[in-house]
């Protein structure tokens, strides 16, 4: 039985969930200088396919339209301290396998990266709920990059996978972060992805249902 199956067996919100202890300041510079050194060079470039879009991390020189294959965007990752609590836990995007994913491509500026990336770093993994990638993402203009992609940990207490609609309901009426809503974020990157004309009518459909406004 698949993760995804069992999660959706288990349809009780608030669920209790021990996600582990932030990472240390040496936690984080390993993950973040580990995932440099796999870089192959040239510009670095990071796909932003959630809340990065309408609240980047950090400046970019480029911004450029862009689509990974063999993953797609959900909300399947509980979050504990940007949009819930241990008592409510919310809910955020990530990269899960399978489908294909619309977003951005930000080409980083190479003065201050190192600073940018850290920034990105502590948004990103405060804790290792993510593995950080580099993903084959192909450009507006047919142009493949090399691009950092935040990829969803399956095996992880933090992966929530597909819920029914009753809990993202649940999700969406009760939890709320250091960072604001769950609602919130989530209505947020549906008008920003509509905003760019690259909705993400199967998000927009769950939703509707789920009652979030789309206006």
């Amino acid at each position: 039985m698949t993760v995804i199956e069992t999660t959706c067996l288990n349809p009780h919100y608030p669920p209790r969930l021990d996600l582990g202890a932030p990472l240390t300041p040496e936690q984080l510079h390993h993950s973040l200088h580990s995932t440099m050194e796999r870089h192959k060079g040239g510009p670095v470039w990071l796909f932003a396919y959630g809340s990065l879009i309408w609240r980047p991390e950090c400046s970019a020189v480029e911004r450029v339209r862009g689509r990974v294959h063999g993953y797609h965007r959900g909300l399947y990752l509980w979050s504990h301290e940007h949009r819930g609590t241990p008592q409510w836990p919310g809910l955020v995007f990530g990269l899960d396998r399978g489908g294909s994913c619309s977003g951005f491509a930000y080409r980083l500026p190479e003065d201050n990266l190192e600073a940018a990336l850290h920034a990105l770093w502590l948004r990103e993994m405060p804790v290792p709920s993510y593995r950080p990638r580099w993903l084959n993402c192909r450009l507006d203009n047919g142009t493949e990059v090399q691009a950092l992609g935040f990829v969803l940990e399956r095996h992880l207490p933090s992966y929530a996978g597909n819920l029914s609609d009753s809990v993202l309901r649940q999700v969406l009426a009760n939890a709320s972060g250091r960072f604001g809503t769950t609602r919130d974020y989530v209505e947020q990157t549906v008008k920003a992805l509509r905003t760019h004309a690259m909705p993400d009518r199967n998000l927009e459909a769950r939703l509707k249902r789920c009652g979030a406004a789309l206006s």
